[in-house]
């Protein structure tokens, strides 16, 4: 007889996974002997039916399984390289309401940045046909009505995800380099002939990252105005997780820096801007306390107490069943669920995609993957001034 960590050895795997096997009735003739297992020497390593990273073995047979999307937040590598689960009827939800701003608060990793890359994606002029990206997804079977949206409009992308210094001077270089990139994304500008002088000047300006603190705060209102000059066409603007360096200023003790930028930052893009189609922003939270988005009579906020939008950020129970019978593990529906079904958006009950993501692509392990994926530094402070009506209302949510 031998022990786990020596049948460990045998079968090139690990101790625990032995003794799972063990405790899942999977070895024939082992024993448990006060709290150790005993298994015979001539035990057959029996076939592991977890997944691991894309691959499902069963009955000693390898099936080739997409990988599944670990951190992937690219529209177009996600859903061509690795398993996408398809959102893309967030777009005809949003041309159907017609919402002049949308603001989407939600969760931390909870697909925000890929739902706006495919909103980019989607909307945005380029030079190939990008709506090879769509023609077998959802939205295509929409019709002509929404597809003849798709690469119409000159977009504005920013994410802020990695906006996360210890200064204003450290975060105010790192939005002016973000800048800068968008800024070089449009280089069609620097020779258009439907732009001034003076616009191009602060153009070259901002791409030679020689522009001040003043001249970015108004730097998404002037490039718009010059892409609806040069295509005809007001562009989208796009912001993802637009709340992040606030928070940091907010922790990190430049709270009235980045309010004071972000300010005229948003209002010169989102307010009164007639160069304007749509805009799109994204965030964990919606800052109220210092108005940044005043006098923004427009702007629609979709939270998670809303119903409008409520299945497209974070996977519903259908599309983790599916998922789940795609890498053969329809047997683990249960314990995924009591791990990882702990919301409910609007209607609908939903699950932590990127823990469903990771307990697949570590062979069905269950964890707190999302636990430390952020911090909370807002969330702490309310809690430590909460009145009981405040815990109570918690409780009960």
């Amino acid at each position: 007889m031998k022990s786990c960590k020596q049948m460990a050895v045998v079968w090139g795997i690990s101790e625990r996974r032995v003794t799972e096997f063990c405790k899942e009735g999977m070895i024939p003739g082992a024993v448990k002997v006060g709290k150790r297992w005993q298994i015979p020497d001539d035990a057959k390593r029996p076939a592991d039916k977890r997944i691991v990273t894309g691959r499902y073995i069963k009955s000693g047979v390898e099936n080739e399984k997409k990988p599944l999307p670990v951190g992937i937040s690219d529209y177009i590598r996600a859903q061509s390289e690795y398993y996408y689960v398809d959102k893309t009827l967030l777009i005809k939800e949003f041309l159907d309401r017609k919402a002049f701003v949308s603001l989407f608060t939600r969760p931390r990793r909870f697909g925000k940045t890929l739902n706006m890359d495919m909103l980019r994606v989607f909307f945005e002029i380029s030079d190939e046909d990008t709506s090879r990206y769509f023609t077998d997804k959802e939205i295509w079977k929409c019709g002509d009505e929404y597809r003849k949206h798709q690469g119409k409009y000159p977009v504005i992308f920013l994410t802020f995800k990695d906006v996360k210094y210890d200064s204003w001077e450290a975060t105010f270089a790192k939005i002016s380099g973000l800048l800068q990139e968008e800024f070089g994304r449009h280089s069609e500008l620097k020779n258009s002939d439907k732009l001034e002088k003076y616009e191009k000047d602060y153009f070259e300006k901002v791409l030679n990252g020689q522009a001040n603190e003043v001249e970015l705060s108004a730097s998404l209102q002037r490039l718009s105005k010059m892409l609806a000059a040069h295509y005809k066409k007001a562009p989208i603007i796009i912001i993802d997780e637009y709340d992040t360096p606030i928070q940091e200023g907010y922790s990190k003790e430049f709270y009235d820096e980045i309010i004071g930028f972000m300010r005229n930052f948003f209002s010169g893009a989102f307010k009164d801007n007639s160069n304007l189609s749509y805009g799109f922003l994204t965030g964990i939270l919606r800052i109220a306390q210092e108005s940044i988005f005043s006098g923004l009579n427009n702007l629609t906020v979709n939270s998670v107490m809303d119903e409008e939008y409520d299945g497209f950020f974070g996977f519903t129970e259908s599309e983790v069943r599916e998922m789940l019978a795609y890498y053969g593990a329809s047997d683990k529906e249960e314990e995924l669920r009591n791990w990882y079904d702990g919301y409910f958006f609007g209607n609908k009950e939903i699950y932590n995609p990127w823990s469903v993501i990771n307990y697949l692509s570590r062979g069905c392990l269950p964890q707190a993957y999302w636990v430390n994926t952020g911090k909370n530094e807002v969330l702490e402070d309310v809690l430590k001034v909460a009145t009981d009506d405040i815990a109570n209302v918690n409780i009960k949510m």
